[in-house]
């Protein structure tokens, strides 16, 4: 990965973008694809997308969604004490002892979680979000509502930290490192697909809440395959693996996901790329569905084939959720490898008529 492309990884994963707010994360992406598209587009869900070769007779999407987990608050009271709510699957234990900073309709703002001191009782070992405010140093409601109101969110305030053996440490790397990821494949694809493949790069919105932005992209795009890049869980820390699943480690190369909902002939595609430059491959099991945009890309009204290509990730929904820089880099060199290898004629339905 070069310097330029290094920076913009770190600019997404400095810019808020909690579930409904992801307006400044897609200018900035959108800027970052810009030169490499045929065509540039956004749509009423707040997706943004890029696309070469559009009218082309196979079309693929790649989506990662650029949404983080948050906080949204819900009321302040007459000392100007703030109390918020869950926005998206973050939890209340992570929370103690962290600052946030408010994203106010009339500025940001600077806080700290507040709960009671040790000496105190401190918090009960069953405490919930209701237990937990924000302290900004205000001293009446009317103070902090020259700031912010009632429906506005706030994450951690915490900036990406670089950790031993290129590993990287940070809040919402679920899943704006996916996002990133479909950039800068979509930046490395110029010049190497086949005309009559067309690439949809999509950063969807929403996925942490309600995945309203995937299904709006797989709707209206209705690909002839969509493959969702997100995040998955490393299970080589202590205590990740107690049930004995497949076992995915940090530096172990890019995840795929086998069950009901992929479609095997794309994941073979996906493992002869991956053989064909050296590049290792992790699975997971999804036997129902998997948790990721991949769930609402398939439900156009032909029904689109999808896969998922995941990122190993530590401690995921904490504000210090990590990856490795080199599974990034290797998941970058998967995807670059399976697009510029198709030709625009291969058959991805379950079924083929051919074959009976």
């Amino acid at each position: 990965m070069n310097d330029s492309s290094k920076t913009f990884l770190y600019d997404l994963l400095q810019t808020p973008s909690p579930s409904g707010m992801e307006e400044n994360i897609q200018k900035k992406w959108l800027r970052y694809v810009k030169p490499y598209a045929d065509q540039l587009h956004t749509d009423g869900a707040g997706n943004a997308l890029a696309t070469i070769h559009p009218d082309a007779p196979f079309r693929i999407a790649l989506a990662g969604h650029c949404d983080e987990i948050g906080f949204l608050i819900k009321s302040i009271d007459n000392n100007g004490y703030i109390y918020m709510d869950k926005l998206g699957g973050i939890s209340h234990k992570p929370a103690i002892g962290m600052k946030v900073d408010i994203l106010g309709k009339y500025g940001r703002l600077t806080g700290v979680i507040g709960t009671k001191a040790e000496h105190h009782g401190g918090a009960k070992d069953s405490f919930s979000f209701s237990d937990l405010f924000i302290d900004c140093g205000a001293t009446s409601k009317e103070e902090v509502e020259a700031y912010i109101a009632v429906g506005d969110t706030a994450v951690y305030k915490r900036s990406p930290e670089s950790l031993l053996n290129q590993r990287i440490s940070g809040r919402g790397l679920d899943n704006r490192t996916g996002s990133f990821i479909v950039a800068e494949t979509f930046r490395r694809l110029e010049n190497q697909i086949n005309t009559n493949v067309g690439v949809h790069a999509v950063s969807t919105v929403n996925e942490e809440t309600n995945m309203g932005g995937a299904y709006f992209a797989g709707a209206s795009l209705a690909p002839d395959l969509a493959i969702a890049i997100d995040v998955t869980f490393a299970t080589d820390y202590p205590g990740a693996n107690d049930d004995k699943t497949a076992e995915v480690t940090l530096d172990g190369g890019p995840v795929l996901a086998k069950g009901a909902p992929i479609n095997r002939k794309a994941n073979t595609l996906l493992e002869e790329a991956a053989a064909s430059v050296g590049l290792p491959v992790q699975y997971e099991l999804t036997p129902r569905q998997t948790g990721t945009d991949a769930d609402q890309l398939r439900k156009t009204a032909q029904g689109t084939p999808v896969a998922v290509v995941s990122l190993p990730l530590r401690y995921m929904h904490a504000p210090v959720e990590t990856v490795s820089l080199n599974d990034i880099e290797q998941t970058i060199e998967l995807l670059v490898s399976f697009l510029s290898r198709l030709n625009g004629n291969e058959d991805i339905k379950p079924v083929s008529l051919d074959s009976i």
